[in-house]
């Protein structure tokens, strides 16, 4: 990271950072084509969760790159200028993570990942049904070295 100021390289609020974000974004890429999703997650201290449907695109990128990138922000606030039009900015603490993407299949495993998701976003504990299990594929990805940064400009 260029600018050493800002990084952040306690764990503990990388996993905060991880935490207070609202969505997280996902880079994939096959044949020198990069692809970005939004998408909503969970996550415990090691592993993102995800939820996808039983297919499409990012499904097949996977299937044939397994390696992805992730993006978290959170607590962002525009910094406005009223005097000087390129002198807005953001407030924003980041954190971006690589990591290889992997489907879980077991029931249990899915329902605990899926109750990971929304756990993140309800503060609570879920009873997952057959039906959802069944319908809905879920996918982990083991944080490898996550990077984070506070920008307060």
């Amino acid at each position: 990271m260029r600018r050493k100021d800002k990084a952040v390289v306690d764990r503990n609020r990388i996993d905060r950072i991880i935490q207070a974000a609202e969505i997280c974004h996902l880079s994939c890429c096959l044949d020198d084509r990069p692809y970005l999703i939004p998408i909503s997650f969970g996550y415990d201290g090691q592993a993102v969760f995800i939820h996808t449907a039983p297919a499409g695109k990012k499904i097949t990128i996977f299937e044939k790159n397994p390696r992805v990138c992730l993006a978290f922000v959170a607590q962002t606030d525009l910094r406005s200028n009223q005097e000087q039009a390129c002198k807005w900015s953001f407030a924003y603490a980041s954190v971006i993570a690589e990591g290889k993407i992997c489907e879980i299949t077991d029931p249990e495993g899915k329902s605990s990942a899926l109750n990971q998701i929304m756990y993140h976003y309800s503060g609570r504990d879920w009873e997952i049904p057959s039906q959802t299990l069944s319908g809905t594929r879920v996918w982990k990805v083991v944080l490898e070295n996550p990077t984070g940064k506070i920008s307060k400009s």
